[in-house]
């Protein structure tokens, strides 16, 4: 992908819009050799910081405009050695296996000489961000190494407590502790916390709480609901602990309450009462504060029925907030968060319509156009004009850019394809015929997203072909995976995952 390292200005009906370099200036990156980087951080003896990301990926793009734009991170990265890997580089999808990463952004601390000490949060506003990256950079003790102390009822420091509070416990690939014992640990470790340490004691067990909330065996308790009710009350303890109070809304509520009860109702007008005061908070970005008003529809569709509409005041503040937020927005990098939320706002109140138009100006503005066409496909799906999606997704991904965006993309179209279009037969192979053809001229194109997107893409194909009418199709398309597969050097770990994919055939 070509990099720009310099700020553009368009001027986009009359407004100043500015596009941001694929890179955040101001801040002396290191690109391309990531090896070359931790030898010249353990030469200096400077912890080294690990960005990874992709220029489409909203989430990155709020990063950027809220903390990599600071000052005080900027002049934090004399301290140590700052690595930019964006994910369509050549080796960045090997880097994401080596490094167990897998969502964008994912942002590590090594000391000096490797060894990880935390991964940072990419879901909190910048001052709790920045204390973290702090607090990292001055403790240098790895999490791993203090979990353990934790666990073992070992004293710990109020930093060593706030960095596993903090940590990105969901990022880290079950390295610290297996996925099934997560909400427990996470539990037993907020029960550990001396009584000081509030906000550690109270992130941890909601942290905990959110993380149980997605597994229908979890069993919930009358503690559980005091500390939620506590904390929803109170405008600070909501604003400390906004990543779980705004992203796992819905799923908490669903867990601590049924559907129709008294409690649900009482518990989602303490929580939209909430969320409400973070929608109208001046201290939280423009994106936060939209990913609030996310929530507060989120709730208010919970326990409607499936065709119902919101009632006409949450619509009404819908369209203004959306309007508001576009008008004001206009840096580059966080338009890129902005729309992406506005529009899903839009959407998931049913107005289509709108979101729409939201991201059809979008288009003619955003550095990576083609992510907001996933959208107008999902809007066009939603209203079941299945012409229409497929054409946004058809557009989508002949406009991406990046080896393993176009694979991510193309597995999209294909997914699309074979959910709304099932026999087109012709027009399902050369899609994934010409997904094949590119991946088979990509260095590393068997690692982390670009070989989940295949697996994805081999699956739907293997559930399509299952009453085998789609049997010569299929046949062709993993012949010449296997083709690709042949050609990699025996010794290649990637021959052996290229390979693993051709199973689904059987």
């Amino acid at each position: 992908m070509k990099l720009t390292h310099a700020l553009a200005l368009i001027l986009v009906s009359g407004n100043a819009f500015a596009s941001p370099s694929t890179v955040p200036a101001g801040i002396a990156w290191e690109q391309g050799d990531v090896s070359a980087a931790f030898a010249k951080a353990k030469a200096e003896k400077k912890p080294l910081f690990l960005y990874w990301g992709a220029t489409w990926c909203p989430p990155c793009n709020q990063i950027k405009a809220t903390v990599f734009n600071q000052q005080r991170f900027i002049d934090r990265t004399k301290q140590f050695i700052p690595v930019y890997v964006d994910g369509d580089s050549p080796s960045a999808q090997k880097l994401a296996s080596q490094f167990k990463v897998r969502g964008y952004p994912s942002m590590i601390l090594f000391k000096p000489d490797g060894t990880e000490i935390t991964r940072l949060p990419g879901e909190v506003d910048a001052e709790r961000y920045l204390s973290t990256l702090e607090l990292g950079l001055s403790n240098a003790r790895p999490v791993k190494e203090t979990l353990s102390s934790a666990l073992a009822g070992g004293k710990l420091s109020v930093d060593d407590w706030r960095l596993l509070a903090d940590y990105s416990w969901e990022s880290d690939q079950a390295q610290l502790i297996e996925e099934s014992k997560l909400a427990s640990t996470l539990k037993t470790l907020a029960q550990a916390v001396p009584a000081t340490e509030t906000y550690a004691a109270t992130h941890l067990q909601l942290k905990a709480i959110s993380i149980a909330a997605g597994d229908e065996q979890a069993s919930t308790t009358p503690e559980e609901l005091a500390i939620l009710y506590k904390v929803l009350a109170d405008k600070q303890l909501s604003r400390d602990n906004f990543d779980v109070i705004v992203n796992s809304s819905s799923d908490i509520v669903s867990q601590q309450s049924k559907a129709a009860s008294a409690e649900r109702n009482k518990l989602t007008a303490a929580w939209s009462s909430a969320l409400q005061k973070l929608a109208l908070d001046p201290s939280l970005s423009a994106n936060d504060r939209l990913s609030a008003l996310t929530s507060q529809v989120a709730l208010a569709k919970l326990d409607l029925a499936k065709d119902a509409k919101l009632a006409e005041p949450l619509l009404k503040e819908v369209r203004s907030r959306v309007s508001d937020a576009d008008k004001s927005t206009s840096n580059g990098y966080e338009r890129q968060s902005v729309i992406s939320t506005a529009a899903y706002t839009l959407s998931e109140a049913g107005l289509l319509d709108e979101s729409d138009t939201l991201l059809k100006a979008e288009l003619k503005r955003s550095h990576a156009p083609y992510y907001f066409m996933l959208s107008l496909g999902a809007n066009a799906k939603k209203r079941g004009n299945k012409d229409e999606a497929l054409g946004w997704y058809e557009e989508a991904y002949k406009k991406s850019e990046g080896p393993a965006t176009r694979v991510q993309w193309g597995s999209s179209y294909i997914s699309a394809l074979i959910d709304l279009a099932p026999q087109s037969d012709e027009r399902i192979e050369q899609t994934a015929q010409s997904i094949l053809k590119e991946v088979a001229v990509t260095p590393n194109a068997f690692y982390e997203r670009s070989r989940r997107s295949l697996e994805k893409i081999v699956t739907k194909l293997s559930a399509w072909n299952k009453d085998k009418q789609h049997e010569a199709s299929v046949s062709r398309v993993l012949t010449q995976l296997d083709g690709i597969c042949s050609k990699l050097p025996a010794t290649d770990p990637q021959r052996a995952t290229c390979q693993g994919l051709l199973k689904p055939k059987a």
